[in-house]
């Protein structure tokens, strides 16, 4: 097989970015023709968008160039369990579209931390809209940059950072150009490329190797098992259950760059069919890029190996598993559609979060600090606000390498020090009125302290001893699950003294009219399908 790209191949990837650029500035020219210079246009897409449009968003969003190539890391190198990380995002989006959208949608807010201090107080809005930044460069910006890097250097032979700079330039303009209606109706097209690339090299991969049966029979019965022991050091099972969860509510639940896509719904049952929508996406992962991975890790077996991983200071490199796979395996067209859907998986991620930083430091910073500020000024700065975030971002990769597993490990593992205290406020605080901002602002403070502690500890782990060492050595999901117990505890500690509940908290706090059941059985059925679905995939691949 050839493992040069053809003609064929830089037509589809052409016609790719063709396509993407034709919705940009279709978007960018119909905004200009009607002078809409709002901010709520172009930060939250005019609040108008349909579900479908927001599911697709939700996924292509999320699945960015480190779930392609890292995933499929992953599954060659018999990390299987990482799926469990997609399979239950499908249940956590149903938590938003149930319990988080109703609260969401009623408050107005344009971002989380403008919710949280509607919920508490300004302290806790400033405090998470820093975290969400910091976080961003060292879990989003930074790891797709990275994975981009992999992919061009992989793929097309482009200088690692040549390759990264120049797809962060691509896809910073057409963000700019429109906004996050241009985001989310440039995800829609992302995910079907995604996904075309992803079944047809699936497929292709099953076709090599003889089918189903011929894959579960070359290996060995771990490869395909997303359950491992309680005291395993990577994903037991306990930490999957207790941790990964915490995780999911922090991301899928309270972080900007996803929840900016629902906020954007035309209506809370718009924005709820958007979330179920999502979910039922979240389902594909494990066998459009987790199985691949396996696949790549047969066929590179035996003395009729039919591709090889490249080595890396003598060890196997499985990130390059979904690369080698591409160019040492499909044909001419199909090298083109999976690398077109590479690059809509590192583009869809990046502009979705050059778009919500822009959010949050226009809205959130900007604004507060110059109140007064007109609609066309917020939106001028929001499209200049990213590139200094993207410098750090780069400036971030190196230190990745000390953190410890593979490339998708690492960002769930930066992601247990920074989300269970912001997954506690939100999620204890929309369910009880009498937390208070004093117990919210101890809870986060805490939450943050403890975690840098334990970020700071597993980076020089190697030369610690005793206690300091046996707490770096946590699995990052059980210590997650641990700084999640030790933040709720704090919430209701110090929420000794009552704080007046007014109008506008009773509003964004639960109670049963945020409930009408009868009003969306349809949805109640999809959403029992989504669980069914996550039942059966943990029957079946036990």
């Amino acid at each position: 097989m050839n493992s040069e790209l053809q003609v064929l191949d830089i037509g589809v990837i052409s016609l790719y970015f063709l396509a993407v650029f034709s919705i940009a500035l279709f978007f960018y020219f119909r905004r200009n023709k009607s002078n809409n210079g709002q901010s709520e246009d172009y930060f939250l897409g005019g609040k108008n968008l349909a579900w479908w449009a927001i599911g697709a968003s939700l996924f292509a969003s999320n699945i960015g160039s480190e779930h392609l190539i890292g995933l499929a890391g992953a599954g060659a190198k018999g990390d299987f369990p990482a799926a469990q990380f997609e399979i239950l995002a499908s249940l956590i989006l149903l938590l938003l579209g149930w319990v988080f959208v109703p609260f969401y949608m009623k408050s107005g807010v344009y971002t989380m931390p403008e919710f949280l201090e509607k919920r508490y107080n300004s302290w806790a809005r400033s405090y998470l809209t820093w975290v969400s930044i910091v976080a961003y460069v060292i879990t989003k910006i930074s790891v797709t940059i990275a994975a981009g890097g992999i992919v061009f250097t992989a793929l097309l032979g482009i200088n690692f950072w040549t390759g990264a700079i120049l797809i962060v330039l691509i896809t910073g303009v057409y963000t700019i150009l429109g906004g996050l209606k241009v985001v989310v109706y440039t995800d829609f097209l992302q995910m079907l490329v995604l996904l075309g690339g992803s079944i047809a090299i699936t497929l292709y991969g099953l076709g090599e190797l003889g089918g189903w049966g011929e894959l579960v029979s070359k290996t060995e019965s771990s490869y395909l098992s997303l359950w491992r022991s309680a005291d395993d050091t990577s994903f037991p099972w306990t930490g999957v259950l207790l941790g990964a969860p915490i995780l999911g509510v922090w991301y899928w639940c309270t972080d900007q760059f996803i929840v900016q896509r629902v906020l954007s719904a035309k209506n809370i049952d718009e924005g709820r069919k958007g979330t179920i929508f999502g979910a039922f996406l979240k389902l594909l992962p494990l066998f459009l890029f987790v199985i691949p991975g396996v696949i790549a890790f047969v066929l590179s077996n035996g003395p009729d190996a039919k591709i090889h991983f490249p080595m890396e200071n003598g060890v196997i490199n499985y990130d390059a598993a979904l690369p080698i796979l591409t160019m040492q395996l499909l044909p001419a067209g199909l090298k083109g559609l999976v690398i077109a859907g590479l690059l809509a998986a590192l583009m869809s991620s990046l502009s979705s979060v050059f778009n919500s930083c822009s959010t949050l430091i226009t809205m959130d910073l900007y604004k507060k600090w110059r109140p007064q500020t007109d609609d066309k000024a917020l939106v001028r700065f929001g499209q200049k606000s990213t590139a200094f975030l993207v410098l750090l971002g780069l400036a971030w990769i190196p230190l990745m390498n000390l953190i410890e597993g593979g490339l998708f490990q690492k960002l769930q593992s930066i992601q247990a020090y920074i989300s269970p205290p912001i997954a506690a406020v939100f999620l204890v605080g929309i369910f009880n009125k009498k937390i208070t901002s004093k117990a919210a602002k101890y809870a986060l403070l805490t939450g943050a302290f403890v975690g840098t502690a334990r970020l700071i500890l597993e980076l020089i782990k190697e030369n610690l001893s005793g206690f300091l060492y046996d707490f770096a050595q946590i699995n990052f999901l059980h210590f997650a699950f641990l700084l999640f117990l030790i933040c709720v505890a704090i919430l209701f500690l110090f929420s000794t003294k009552k704080e007046a509940v007014g109008k506008e908290l009773s509003e964004i706090t639960y109670s049963k009219g945020h409930f009408i059941w009868k009003e969306n059985f349809t949805n109640l059925i999809l959403s029992a399908l989504v669980i069914l679905g996550v039942i059966s995939l943990w029957i079946v691949f036990v």
